[in-house]
């Protein structure tokens, strides 16, 4: 262990003597951007320093089943790997709603050699961030998450209801922006705010979205790894908070029907390490080069890497037009029928948002992948499409249509496989490939009503 590691070593355990933790959820986020892990006692977490979890963790579908065969299986011993996971004492955090004083600490993921696993979530964009920092750069993200709170739904066959705020009455309507509609939520929002504080997570505005019980969080700019691990926190503070105020929250992109999706927009910008600008503009203010090649690459590459910004059957109906979903990879600025919008702002702010992800998106994945394909533009030169001015839903719908499409194309791409890894590529899709054949096994509602007895 390095003097830098035992020093932050030393300052998490004065952390977590400080907070009297008796309890720490040791917690890797796997590809659904689901927490996994181990709950282990103070005293054992500070002896180990490294628990073990079998590999196929990182390669669960969402329905807690793994694929057969894979990196994470020793086909000659036919037995499942370990791997080791290692805590980042950067993100340790206090649990606000545990009865005894507990902490939550992610980890990195490694092979028993002292690799990283390639096909972690938290491994794929350290991956990415290594190739931005041997070009002396670093990135600067913002996501822009959008959520619905509903009804508690305890039968997955009867479609969701809007919750009941403190008038006692549902909400109706579509409330966009409405102060009102947020307030009649106060007490699940006051107790949000006060876990997100208590887990210095920094959220900036709360607004309501166009959807009835739709709502979305901004978050401050910052460091990719480290807002990605506050977005994978959020949701489950989220969520807790939402039981506990007799409600769900869902991330899913689809959750009602005839009402908006929820997408997790992601603004990106790159600093010079040295100079400390924003590579995207010039001395003069005006757009560089690298900022039309990091539209020209996404441009190239979102299309080709959908099924992380839309990870399930459920994303697609989302990508409608019209629904305040993009259906293109166009650019445009102030623009938001584009897939890619360049929000007015001054040149040190100049920045690209990605408006394709999905709310369902693994943070980690989704960040990752954005930066992959912008890398790859400017690595490139590739040059973007000119910028769209007008209605771009009135041009052709430029994405997969589902998931099917959407991992074929992804399997073929093989400047992909290079940035965020082959065995990311091979597992991520082996894994969607079961969740789609579960999918497919099931009888909807939908033909039981028109084809039970009609044809």
């Amino acid at each position: 262990m390095s003097n830098r590691e035992q020093m932050q070593y030393a300052e998490m355990d004065a952390w977590l003597n400080e907070h009297r933790v008796t309890e720490v959820e040791c917690m890797v986020p796997d590809l659904t951007g689901t927490a996994r892990g181990k709950i282990t006692p103070r005293e054992k977490f500070v002896e180990e320093r490294g628990l073990r979890l079998p590999e196929a963790v990182m390669g669960m579908t969402v329905t807690g089943n793994f694929p057969e065969a894979g990196p994470y299986y020793d086909v000659i011993n036919e037995i499942d790997l370990d791997m080791v996971l290692k805590p980042d004492p950067s993100t340790v955090r206090i649990v606000p709603w545990a009865t005894d004083p507990t902490a939550i600490v992610i980890h990195d993921c490694y092979h028993s050699d002292g690799r990283l696993v390639e096909f972690a979530s938290r491994s794929v964009l350290r991956r990415v961030l290594d190739l931005y920092k041997k070009q002396g750069w670093e990135p600067v993200v913002a996501p822009e998450l959008e959520f619905y709170i509903t009804a508690r739904n305890t039968d997955p066959d009867l479609p969701l209801q809007p919750p009941i705020g403190r008038s006692g009455r549902p909400e109706s309507g579509r409330q966009s922006y409405s102060i009102d509609a947020v307030n009649e939520f106060d007490p699940l929002f006051e107790d949000i705010y006060d876990y997100c504080k208590a887990q210095k997570l920094d959220i900036d505005t709360l607004i309501h979205e166009i959807g009835t019980g739709q709502m979305e969080i901004n978050f401050l700019h910052g460091n990719a790894l480290e807002l990605a691990d506050s977005v994978f926190t959020f949701k489950r503070t989220v969520r807790e908070t939402a039981f506990r105020h007799n409600m769900y929250a869902t991330f899913m992109a689809k959750p009602m029907a005839n009402q908006p999706g929820s997408a997790m927009h992601i603004h990106t910008s790159i600093i010079d390490n040295k100079t400390g600008a924003n590579i995207f503009s010039d001395k003069n203010g005006n757009a560089t080069k690298n900022f039309s090649y990091f539209i020209g690459g996404m441009q190239r590459y979102l299309p080709e890497t959908m099924a992380i910004f839309a990870p399930y059957v459920n994303s697609y109906r989302r990508l409608v037009k019209n629904m305040a979903a993009p259906t293109n990879v166009c650019w445009g600025t102030d623009n938001r029928t584009v897939g890619l919008r360049v929000p007015h702002s001054s040149p040190i702010a100049r920045r690209v948002e990605n408006r394709l992800v999905g709310a369902d998106a693994n943070i980690y994945l989704a960040l990752a992948t954005t930066l992959a394909c912008g890398y790859l533009g400017m690595m490139d030169k590739i040059k973007p499409e000119a910028e769209t001015k007008g209605n771009a839903y009135d041009g052709k719908h430029q994405l997969p249509r589902t998931l099917r499409e959407s991992l074929d194309r992804i399997k073929n791409c093989k400047d992909i496989h290079d940035v965020l890894s082959k065995q990311f590529v091979t597992v991520f899709a082996a894994v969607k490939e079961w969740e789609l054949g579960e999918y497919n096994a099931v009888i909807s509602p939908w033909e039981r009503q028109h084809l039970l007895l009609n044809v």
